[in-house]
């Protein structure tokens, strides 16, 4: 399967960016590289293309003399994905990709939701988040919560292709694990087996997780399931 390239992948966070790319190689079954959109010292996206047509591709797309409007301040998942791909692919003229993603647990009434990069404040790290989490659970027996991810393509004339994807686990008493980002080390999925996504290995995770299940959805609402 071939992805349709080229697109700008809308994000600035090189975590985020590089599990993307890797569920999507992995579903496409082809190379792909990654050239940073860099305005003034702020990566705002990562432009994506085969490895023969990226430096062309590069050439003839515009980086943008002024930082793109993205501010995330939807109310939804989809909304804030909406906001992201749209100023993007209006700023650089092609068709982006981009993704808004929650964890939401039950005894907290649904939060940190789409607060949950920003959960212990704007310029929290994953382990300030993580913190304020386990704190908020405390020793509650239900730590019953759900990762989601909202994945959206949306083209400069407007037109856009959006697909969820989630996954029901458990939040564990402390972070376990070494791999992955953000809430990864204290998330248990219910279909896994009693590991967080932090102990696994990534193919491990993006089989299970709302992040692959969101893309390769996407993928083939895309291009299809024929090769």
């Amino acid at each position: 399967m071939r992805l349709p390239l080229p697109v700008v992948l809308a994000t600035g966070n090189t975590d985020k960016a590089r599990e993307i790319v890797e569920i999507l190689v992995e579903r496409a079954d082809e190379p792909v590289v990654a050239w940073a959109v860099t305005v003034g010292t702020h990566t705002y996206g990562y432009l994506l293309d085969r490895p023969d047509d990226i430096a062309a591709t590069v050439e003839r797309t515009p980086v943008p003399v002024d930082p793109p409007d993205v501010e995330e301040n939807g109310n939804t998942l989809e909304q804030n994905a909406r906001i992201k791909a749209g100023a993007l692919a209006d700023a650089l003229g092609v068709p982006a990709i981009a993704d808004d993603t929650g964890l939401e647990v039950d005894a907290l009434d649904g939060a940190p939701g789409v607060y949950s990069a920003r959960y212990a404040g704007t310029r929290a790290s994953y382990r300030d988040n993580v913190v304020k989490l386990l704190e908020s659970l405390g020793e509650r027996d239900d730590r019953h919560a759900r990762f989601a991810t909202v994945a959206m393509a949306r083209w400069p004339d407007g037109r856009e292709v959006a697909v969820r994807g989630e996954v029901e686990g458990e939040i564990s008493k402390w972070p376990r694990g070494e791999h992955g980002f953000g809430y990864d080390p204290v998330f248990v999925p219910a279909e896994g087996d009693g590991r967080t996504f932090g102990e696994m290995s990534a193919s491990e995770k993006h089989s299970l997780s709302h992040r692959g299940r969101a893309f390769r959805a996407l993928v083939e609402a895309l291009v299809g399931t024929e090769d």
